[in-house]
């Protein structure tokens, strides 16, 4: 064997080091290199985020005609009625709102202006600036980049996650029904409160369901109410808020004026905008009066706050079952309990007030004159509806009737609580 010491023995040596000194070198290089094509790629994808979330804003937040600033930070737009978002849906290009002043929807017989609730339209944060939209104008709340950035992707702001049944993807009801009939508008007094939401990924709201079609693909839904979302709003200020869908939440419609939909007619009501006053234990209580009908005479779906306030209406041409009529309406509480895929504690996300039901009035949240509009558009009580709490240990609901308050129930509860794990 040939010398280690030989020429060719000490060429191959250093061979071997300056292969070992060349990894040691370029490995900083080329992992420095690495780490800037990762970065740069994360600076393009949030590029493109960014751009999608602008055209999306572009899209939703319409030429303002007047900008009003309200206290709770919420920016008001005054938006001409042609302009609003509703007239981007396919069905509704070209059209204009209905003039209410000319042709007013037709009223359920046996509506009567009661004592009210939310008489004025002043029950809102936003009024309180002193400030109103034109006539001719809708006040819309606008959408700014923050509110986007919360929600879970840009597809998913302003939608509900798919409500398969009662109790799927951790939503819990306390609710009161009726069905197996026909059933062509809902009317209610609302109870608001301001409960506590745990976490941004959960909400609580109370609100009227008119329903039409199965829990399938094809579930048609009206809802309008109050409720508190951090995720939706970036606070826990109850908020008045409509929701449209016609494909169990799956692609269709949206919250409040966040896609198009809804037809407002109303300038002095913002969909979407804080609730004040509201009630609070073993104090004052502050009621909403909702009532979501079908107009005999155009098919439409009309929205009314209070006493005769008409804040709008859902194009009867949006909808494939309730096109026609509705076959349940359901009234109550429902929450989101984000912990329920876990399998860990239940959430403390408070329903309605907060207390269960049996505590009564001034303690629990309640719903009262629950009416129904039957076919002949007659305005009637509801007297055989039934109950369901999807967890009665945590949010309960019982019910009863009198002559001040007719048809009522009492609902909520705290959540998490010994009961309730």
């Amino acid at each position: 064997m040939a010398s280690c010491f030989s020429m060719t023995c000490v060429f191959l040596a250093f061979l071997v080091v300056a292969s070992s000194l060349g990894h040691v070198v370029s490995s900083p290089l080329l992992s420095d290199s690495g780490d800037r094509q990762r970065a740069n790629h994360t600076k393009d994808i949030q590029k493109l985020k960014l751009r999608r979330i602008n055209a999306y804003m572009n899209k939703i937040n319409k030429p303002a005609f007047k900008t009003i600033q309200s206290p709770d930070g919420d920016v008001i737009d005054c938006v001409l009625s042609h302009l609003q978002p509703a007239f981007d849906h396919p069905a509704l290009q070209g059209q204009k709102p209905h003039f209410v002043q000319e042709d007013p929807p037709e009223k359920p017989k046996g509506y009567k202006y009661t004592e009210a609730v939310a008489e004025s339209e002043s029950f809102q944060l936003w009024a309180d600036s002193g400030e109103s939209c034109p006539e001719g104008t809708v006040p819309i709340r606008r959408t700014r980049q923050k509110d986007i950035l919360r929600a879970s992707s840009i597809t998913r702001y302003g939608r509900r996650h798919v409500r398969r049944d009662s109790t799927g993807s951790g939503h819990e009801h306390a609710v009161a029904f009726v069905k197996e009939d026909e059933y062509y508008g809902a009317k209610a007094s609302l109870n608001v409160w301001a409960p506590r939401v745990s976490n941004k990924y959960e909400f609580s709201l109370s609100q009227i369901w008119v329903i039409s079609g199965s829990f399938g693909n094809d579930l048609n839904t009206i809802e309008a109410g109050w409720q508190v979302s951090p995720e939706l709003y970036g606070d826990n200020n109850p908020r008045f808020f409509t929701y449209w869908t016609t494909d169990a939440y799956r692609a269709t419609g949206c919250y409040n004026l966040l896609c198009s939909g809804f037809i407002q007619t109303n300038n002095k009501v913002a969909i979407g905008a804080a609730i004040s006053p509201t009630s609070s234990y073993n104090g004052r209580q502050f009621d909403i009066g909702l009532m979501v009908w079908k107009d005999p005479k155009h098919g439409n779906w009309w929205l009314e706050l209070g006493s005769g306030i008409l804040v709008g209406y859902w194009p009867a041409i949006l909808f494939s079952h309730l096109r026609s009529h509705a076959n349940m309406i359901q009234f109550g509480g429902e929450i989101v309990n984000s912990r329920s895929s876990s399998g860990g504690l239940h959430t403390s996300t408070l329903m309605g007030s907060g207390h269960f039901a049996q505590q009564g009035f001034g303690k629990a949240a309640y719903f009262r004159k629950l009416q129904r509009v039957d076919w002949d558009n007659n305005l009637l009580p509801i007297t055989n509806f039934r109950l369901l709490a999807d967890h009665s240990n945590c949010y309960d609901i019982t019910q009863g009737r009198n002559n001040l308050w007719g048809t009522y129930f009492y609902y909520g509860g705290p959540g998490r609580n010994v009961r309730c794990p």
